[in-house]
């Protein structure tokens, strides 16, 4: 139980005043360290010693040593006794061959060890009130268990370890501590023997002198005090001859005495006290009971009593401990204490300096931190009373403690806005450091709830501005189904890959609307350096952060959808690759700690919905690519831009230039013309700008006041839009030998081509024009080679002639691996001199086995071909699962024949071998 400061000091006066067998008590250690040790003060008797022995001094009963606190060093240094006047002499045992046998009983039940001292030929002299005793031969049973044989004493055997046990002394137990040693109820003047142990651990039932050093201390109760304290007297130093115990026996123990070398000047032994003494005194100055202290210093009687008071505060181990026990010269005794007790007195001078220089530390902390609160809390007032009178540098202050910032930037940022403290406004550096200041306290840190959204409602959203976009869709329904399943944001980064004006940009904000976040478009096209995404150090004049972090500023949010648009367009330079700089902000293991350059500390990009945008992945890195998911946006059908423009375009341009919807009329037919025959994409961009003229004429109608309605129909397009229809490749009606309709994609959308061949008199020689790339200068040498084996006997056919192949138009370059079938068939055609229907369009890649193999664009050049005229298309039979992304209006307008080899479509087009070759005269014509 704890006690106050004052309770102690009142204590300790309480028992000065007290005379009681003139002692005072020591305290155990097990009190905790932190309390000064309650005193118990006996004063006025004097100490009767028997001849031989030094005075007894009192001593704690401390179970290990180690760091103690201060406050336990001065309950250590308060502790001190008396010359104790006992009123009877100590019992003395003669004989030159006394044989000090003593038995153990166990008492039933009680985990403790009671020793029976059995002494042969031994007398015990009077006590000075005369009487006497007798020796006796039988056994005397005595109470509570305890028992004398001829004359001998009963003794307990106390084990003690880590404790500083001396002769003459007086060591202090709590009372449970020493009834859980000594093994059951404690009487007075019952006799014990202080055996030191070896080791911390012991069997009270199983004792054996091994596990016990040879030197003991005899020793007997002479008080338990009230307050929880057994008392014993130290008597002299024994050597443990036998001490054997089995359990359910007695314990046997057989000692001898030691006694003491008096070689010790009894006038340098004195003075020697004196200046320890002296010492500890100057010592307890520096605590607060110090004037009480030193009264009890000056009662210690030997420097034997002074290392007994401060055992559980040496620095010693139970072996050094013991070998001050051990030691038979008193000479030698004392020179050992006294270096144990000056090492004493110089360690706690430098702890209790180190313990008062880190009070003051301590004290000026909480000093400095309670002004600090009273300042922020008169502050805030005076804020919110004027917050017109706010300073800069105070608001990026409270910014900072509102912003919720890791530790690591808010770190960074209060030591900048010291700096900027500093330097004061008109400093070199100032405007640097609040444009810093500014951008970094205006982010927003704290992670964004996480809202539950309605599936319904957000399919709904999405389908409100776009038409179509089946598979977008359904994937972002997929991605809100999931972020409401887990309650964060997850899943991959999504790369919309299309021809331009199918919606891939706009679509973002659908989703940003249909997740209720914020909408931040980034544009990457042309960017070729690092520092446009890491942002720019801050050693550089005129440093900005990165296009990354500028768009999460502006947005003020921590999870909005940002859309990097023209991802393929990143070149690099000099100055770094911008596209690797990506692979950190698109990996989402990664973004978590997203640093950069202008800020200088992490950012979490993990809350960011990222959605990027291309028209291909030709020029995107693998590792770039390999970080996101790729989703491909189909052309428009004719069907699905009548219902795009009818729907959106033409209320945005009416909104655009201040019509009404009644302002302007505009015919099916003529919608239905613009789309055929003004505008040629996969996208609707062009559409739009064709609204967009139209919309302007009826603004310009209705000002010079000319009506209120303008009507638009199929003839009146030429005049208004001014400009004649586009000039869009159609199907011959009848096809010619060397001439095959192929299909094509390309960034705007799908387009047929044909390929032309032609033989001329010559040696053999090719000639490949229409500026086509490698592959497919490849694929026409596949397509020879092909043809010359599958018709053997036109060998001199392709020796007598040259061969020409042309693919218009020959402004426009050309290349991919889907021509090489297309080649073939021309060529057959051309040996064979059997012409192919041109409404008969293909597609493929061929290898020298004649295996058609797959290609990729399909759906863009189904319906390239469909908007041709083209009624049959071949395609290679790998590609048949493609066919879903096919639009059912294109399906339904073609014939689809999947082919697995050259001679199948060779079959399907008319070609047939074996057939003679064409005339000479007929190859001139």
């Amino acid at each position: 139980m704890y006690m106050s400061m004052q309770d102690i000091l009142e204590q300790i006066r309480s028992l000065l005043k007290k005379k009681k067998r003139g002692r005072i008590s020591a305290i155990s250690r097990d009190i905790p360290q932190d309390m000064l040790k309650k005193q118990n003060s006996k004063q006025g008797n004097e100490i009767q010693s028997s001849p031989g022995q030094s005075a007894e001094v009192q001593s704690f009963s401390g179970q290990k040593s180690g760091e103690q606190n201060m406050e336990g060093r001065e309950a250590a240094l308060g502790s001190s006794s008396e010359k104790a006047a006992e009123g009877q002499e100590g019992q003395k045992l003669h004989g030159q061959e006394a044989d000090a046998r003593m038995t153990a009983q166990n008492a039933a039940g009680v985990n403790t060890v009671t020793i029976q001292a059995v002494a042969e030929d031994s007398t015990v002299e009077k006590n000075t009130a005369g009487q006497s005793t007798e020796g006796q031969n039988g056994i005397e049973r005595a109470k509570d268990n305890m028992t004398e044989y001829r004359g001998g004493n009963v003794m307990r055997v106390i084990p003690v370890y880590n404790m500083m046990v001396l002769p003459h002394s007086y060591i202090y137990f709590q009372v449970q501590s020493f009834k859980n040693i000594a093994g059951q109820e404690i009487r007075q003047d019952d006799h014990v023997l202080l055996a030191v142990l070896k080791e911390d651990s012991f069997n009270t039932k199983d004792l054996r002198k091994e596990e016990f050093h040879s030197v003991a201390v005899e020793g007997s109760v002479t008080e338990i005090s009230g307050d929880g304290y057994v008392v014993v007297r130290t008597g002299q130093r024994v050597k443990i001859l036998e001490l054997t115990q089995k359990e359910g026996e007695p314990l046997l123990l057989e000692t001898a005495p030691l006694r003491d070398i008096e070689d010790l000047d009894r006038e340098d032994s004195d003075r020697k006290l004196k200046e320890i003494k002296a010492e500890l005194k100057t010592l307890v100055d520096r605590f607060r009971a110090g004037s009480i202290m030193q009264t009890m210093i000056d009662q210690y009687g030997s420097i034997q009593e002074v290392a007994c008071i401060l055992s559980p505060w040496l620095s010693l181990k139970n072996e050094e401990r013991y070998q001050v026990l051990k030691e038979d010269r008193l000479s030698v005794r004392t020179k050992m204490l006294e270096q144990i007790l000056y090492e004493y007195v110089e360690v706690t001078k430098v702890t209790s300096d180190a313990r008062n220089q880190q009070q003051e530390d301590y004290q000026k902390l909480y000093k400095e931190q309670a002004l600090q609160k009273q300042i922020d809390y008169l502050q805030k007032e005076l804020d919110e009373m004027h917050p017109e009178k706010v300073s800069d540098l105070r608001k990026l202050e409270l910014k900072i403690e509102e912003s919720g910032m890791n530790e690591i930037a808010k770190k960074e940022a209060s030591k900048i806005l010291n700096r900027l403290k500093n330097e004061g406004t008109n400093g070199q550096e100032a405007g640097m450091l609040y444009d810093y200041m500014d951008f970094v306290t205006g982010l927003s840190w704290k992670k964004e709830e996480q809202k539950s959204i309605d599936l319904d409602e957000a399919e709904k959203i999405l389908s409100e501005d776009h038409f179509g976009l089946k598979k977008v869709k359904e994937r972002m329904i997929q991605q809100i189904a999931v972020m409401n399943l887990k309650k964060q944001q997850s899943g991959s980064i999504l790369l919309f890959v299309g021809a331009p004006g199918t919606g891939k940009t706009s679509i973002g904000k659908s989703i940003a609307k249909a997740l209720g976040r914020k909408y931040v478009r980034v544009s990457l096209g042309g960017v070729r350096d690092e520092a446009d995404i890491r942002g720019h150090r801050r050693t550089y004049l005129g440093a900005m952060p990165g296009r990354i972090m500028d768009g999460i500023h502006k947005a003020g949010v921590s999870n909005p959808v940002m859309v990097l648009d023209e991802v393929d367009k990143l070149s690099s330079s000099y100055n770094g690759d911008p596209a690797a700089a990506l692979l950190e902000v698109l990996d989402p293991e990664q973004n978590n700690t997203f640093t950069d350059h202008y800020m200088n500390v992490p950012y979490d990009l993990s809350d960011v919905l990222f959605i990027c945008t291309a028209n291909t992945t030709d020029s995107i890195p693998a590792p770039l690519l390999n970080r996101m998911e790729v989703i491909q946006y189909q052309g428009y059908t004719p069907r699905e831009k009548f219902e795009i423009g009818k729907r959106h375009l033409m209320k945005k341009a009416l909104k655009n230039v201040g019509l009404q919807p009644e302002n302007v009329e505009l015919s099916d037919e003529a919608l239905e013309s613009i789309i055929s025959d003004y505008t040629r994409e996969g996208g609707v961009r062009g559409l739009k700008k064709r609204l967009d003229t139209l919309c302007r004429i009826a603004a310009v109608h209705l000002v010079r006041g000319k009506g209120e309605k303008i009507t638009v129909g199929k003839e009146d397009l030429q005049e208004y839009l001014d400009m004649n229809p586009l000039h869009h490749r159609a199907v011959e009606e009848k096809g010619r030998a060397g001439v095959v309709t192929g299909l094509a994609w390309t960034a705007v959308g799908g387009e047929i081509l044909f390929i032309e061949t032609l033989a001329t008199k010559g040696e053999g020689k090719l000639t490949i024009t229409g500026q086509l790339g490698n592959v497919m200068k490849e694929s026409a040498q596949i397509a020879i080679s092909l043809v010359k084996s599958m018709f053997p006997e036109k060998a001199s056919f392709f020796k007598e002639n040259d061969l020409h192949i042309h693919v218009p138009d020959g402004a426009t370059p050309k290349d991919g691996p889907s021509a090489g079938v297309t080649l073939t068939v021309a060529l057959s055609s051309l040996v064979t001199g059997q012409a192919v229907c041109p409404q008969i369009a293909m597609t493929g890649e061929v290898s020298l086995e004649g295996k058609v193999n797959p290609i990729g664009g399909l759906p863009e050049k189904l319906m390239a071909a469909e908007r041709a005229g083209v009624k049959t298309v071949l395609i290679p039979k790998a590609n048949v699962d493609d066919l879903r992304d096919v639009p059912e209006e294109v399906k339904d307008k073609l014939e689809i024949r999947p082919v697995e080899n050259v001679d199948e479509a060779l079959s399907i087009c008319g070609i047939e071998k074996g057939k003679d070759a064409p005339s000479e005269e007929k190859s001139e014509e």
